[in-house]
């Protein structure tokens, strides 16, 4: 199976309070068949996500209920031992050291100056995503973050990321890299498969966290979000403090980017953590936004346009929070 390059997004877990639910309400809303997935030396039960037949996800038991409810993202790394050092050299915090995950690979997690939390994957006989920018799989990934010039600065030196940022036109002005926008989810990373559905957070006050489903929303009408650049692609507001971000090697730019960061703004409460928001494609965003109400999840970003399709932001069955992309129709 294909590898994935260096620093490409390649696989997402969510931890959940009741994996069987979680079952229900991802099998309903992506049409995801579910299979016995590998399991930490430390964690718990877990199961693959499979889109039609192939590797898209997996769903894990949460074994401490202090653990966040939350979706987590993994980049692929060809030498876990140098990324994992580079992440303290740069200011990171390494959250799970290096573990191995029986033949598939090895897996680790970090946190970056913002606390934002992140993954790394190692790959052994399981590479990562089998299937992605298709209905029903992965095709984005953002950070949202208060520290924006620490943050830019360890991702670029811990991945080599090229930075393109987004101008007040909405278009690209440098940051790093050549001009140009990013379409959420048209990734040209590889296929394969992932480790782990186990995802391991910090448990201490001073070890980051990615966000908990308590996280409080902001007291402010539903379209701030989406101004701010919070719970919906930061990509999509002229002026936004948004960066995409492509790989060493590759020129910056639309046709190259793995995803982005947004700002946090002072409009948000300052207990608001940094985190990651994973993004899946559709077919319809505005059906799959009333179909996840009517599974007992809820809808903080309704469905509205952007210029790479039309999106919306979700909250499933158990607080865990995602968001949907539907591109747009092909003239």
């Amino acid at each position: 199976m294909a590898a994935f390059a260096h620093s490409a997004p390649c696989w997402v877990d969510v931890q959940l309070p009741d994996l069987e639910a979680g079952k229900r309400f991802y099998g309903e809303l992506f049409g995801w068949t579910f299979r016995p997935g590998e399991e930490v030396e430390r964690g718990g039960p877990g199961v693959d996500a499979l889109s039609g037949g192939k590797l898209v996800a997996a769903l894990a038991a949460k074994q401490d209920g202090r653990m966040p409810t939350a979706w987590g993202i993994y980049f692929a790394t060809d030498d876990i031992a140098a990324t994992v050092t580079r992440i303290r050299q740069t200011g990171g915090q390494v959250i799970t050291e290096p573990v191995r995950v029986g033949s598939a690979g090895v897996l680790a997690q970090a946190a970056d100056p913002g606390g934002a939390v992140f993954g790394l994957w190692q790959a052994g006989e399981r590479s990562g995503f089998q299937k992605q920018n298709e209905p029903g799989s992965f095709c984005w990934t953002e950070v949202y973050t208060r520290q924006k010039d620490r943050v830019d600065s360890f991702y670029e030196r811990v991945f080599g990321f090229r930075g393109t940022d987004l101008g007040a036109a909405g278009m690209g002005d440098s940051g790093g890299g050549e001009s140009g926008t990013r379409e959420p989810g048209t990734t040209e990373a590889g296929t394969g498969e992932p480790g782990t559905g186990e995802s391991e957070t910090p448990e201490t006050p001073e070890t980051p966290e990615s966000p908990e489903s308590e996280t409080p929303e902001p007291e402010t009408p539903e379209s701030g979000p989406v101004e701010s650049g919070i719970g919906g692609s930061g990509a999509d507001m002229p002026g936004a403090d948004f960066r995409m971000w492509s790989p060493a090697g590759t020129e910056p730019g639309p046709d190259t980017a793995i995803g982005g960061r947004s700002v946090i703004t002072d409009a948000f409460p300052a207990e608001m953590p940094s985190y990651f928001l994973n993004y899946f494609a559709v077919a319809d965003c505005d059906a799959t936004a009333e179909a996840g109400v009517h599974l007992g999840g809820r809808v903080s970003v309704p469905p509205f346009d952007i210029p790479y399709g039309r999106m919306a932001v979700l909250h499933d069955n158990q607080g865990a929070e995602f968001a949907v992309l539907q591109p747009p129709v092909s003239r």
